[in-house]
């Protein structure tokens, strides 16, 4: 295994503290990761300085959490949340020690983190590794381990049975069987952690190697049941036909397939949350599941909403989900190929075919030839070299021309215009202020809407009636 070296600008933030008479250590993330030999962006320190002294010491300090003893110093470029021995007691919201005190020593501030392997710490100019439960040991033999007794650690914060899956998940490691066996009991403590915490370790699992690690963890301890029961719902409903798997199964192996983007992740495990709902059993007892996609986007959606992701991320996965559902073939017509690039959006295509080759591989249980999507890719590629209409905004006319002609503001202008597109679809010829008026007008009466007499220019205004 690895030594972790120290870049100077960290030695020379210690020196700070060690030269004021304080004790400095590089704690956590960065000396595990450090010692596998992963990338290291962020370090961490711990110390004997009161938070006051940590202060008074740096010109530039956030206190961040104070009254736990953290403060974030910034330093020649980074931010090294800084920390105060401690010890803590009580932990009644499952989060948060009720009780902070200072004045520990290291190995006492190192026994209250929740994993052996995040529980080591490195001396930063001699290099020497403190290492009071065996973590790098831990490191060697690939396994996720609770310092002392896992039930307490759990305990303490609900999120560390969580965030122990996705070390497991994250790492490719195990977990160390009594841990492991304490998760079940720590369920309701976790059911009570805040949907941002717990997005962000769900994040970190998907985000990993190979998510279904994590989330197969998950569904062996009870956890996917109390942090996703909509995709817990999945087993068990069995598909038959192209599928070897059941839901769940090719949700997961989908998602393992998908590239390493949250979105299309999320989209890949998301895709066919509406198929229990669905499933519906023929009499050859081959199961369909009619429409499932605008199910399993509605679900989607409020899975994504629950755990509050950004919006934006909400509205690109149930999106994709949506559409999911597409099946090319060379009949399809010039106006299909446009309708289908108006319905999925000309910047979605590359994400939704991303989709669609993870759910093919999820389906069969292998990668599969991503050249089976060259034929649509190709003719897509044609019509956007045409700068054919696609969308509203690409109408010859729009809502100030209709509105000259006397339609009225609202929910038949939009119909309207909705209707216009799907005629510029059809023939892309017809996209002139000219000719869109004069069908405008035409379809006018089938709104309630009363043409003006006489006709309209080319402008949209009204023309006047000759005497």
């Amino acid at each position: 295994m690895r030594s972790l070296p120290i870049p100077p600008d960290l030695k020379d933030f210690a020196r700070v503290l060690i030269d004021a008479g304080f004790r400095c250590y590089i704690v956590g993330g960065a000396v595990r990761d450090g010692l596998l030999g992963r990338p290291v962006s962020d370090y961490d320190a711990a110390t004997d300085a009161p938070p006051e002294e940590v202060r008074r010491l740096f010109r530039r300090v956030i206190p961040t959490g104070i009254q736990h003893g953290t403060v974030t110093v910034l330093w020649k470029g980074r931010s090294i949340e800084t920390t105060t021995f401690r010890r803590e007691a009580g932990y009644s919201d499952g989060r948060r020690p009720d009780r902070v005190e200072f004045g520990a020593s290291l190995e006492e501030d190192l026994e209250r983190r929740d994993f052996t392997i995040n529980a080591m710490a490195l001396e930063p100019l001699s290099g020497a590794l403190v290492d009071p439960h065996d973590g790098r040991g831990d490191l060697a033999r690939r396994l996720v381990r609770a310092v002392g007794e896992a039930a307490e650690r759990f305990d303490e914060d609900g999120l560390r049975p969580l965030r122990a899956i996705r070390f497991a998940s994250q790492l490719g490691f195990e977990i160390e069987a009594a841990t492991l066996e304490a998760i079940p009991a720590a369920l309701p403590r976790f059911s009570g952690v805040s949907a941002e915490r717990l997005r962000v370790e769900f994040e970190k699992i998907l985000l990993s190697d190979e998510p279904s690690r994590g989330l197969r963890l998950m569904e062996k301890t009870g956890m996917l049941a109390v942090a996703l029961p909509e995709l817990a719902a999945c087993r068990g409903v069995e598909q038959k036909g192209f599928h070897r798997f059941d839901v769940l199964d090719h949700l997961l192996a989908s998602v393992d397939a998908a590239p390493k983007d949250p979105v299309l992740r999320l989209a890949a495990l998301l895709h066919d949350l509406g198929k229990p709902a669905t499933r519906v059993e023929g009499s050859d007892g081959v199961a369909s599941f009619h429409r499932h996609e605008e199910v399993s986007a509605r679900q989607a959606a409020e899975l994504l909403r629950r755990l509050r992701f950004p919006n934006a991320v909400q509205d690109e996965v149930v999106h994709l989900v949506r559409q999911h559902m597409f099946f090319y073939e060379e009949g399809w017509t010039d106006a299909a190929v446009r309708r289908f690039l108006a319905r999925v959006g000309p910047s979605k295509v590359e994400a939704l075919f991303a989709l669609r080759l993870a759910d093919a591989a999820g389906t069969v249980g292998a990668p599969v030839d991503p050249r089976s999507l060259d034929p649509l890719r190709r003719r897509i590629e044609r019509v956007i070299e045409a700068e054919e209409a696609l969308g509203l905004k690409d109408l010859a006319i729009g809502g100030a021309e209709l509105a000259a002609i006397g339609v009225p503001k609202g929910p038949a202008m939009g119909r309207l215009l909705a209707e216009l597109l799907e005629t510029v679809l059809d023939d892309p010829e017809q996209n002139t202020a000219e000719r869109l008026l004069r069908i405008a007008r035409g379809i006018m009466p089938k709104y309630g809407i009363t043409p003006p007499l006489g006709g309209v220019n080319a402008g949209g205004q009204a023309a006047e009636e000759k005497p």
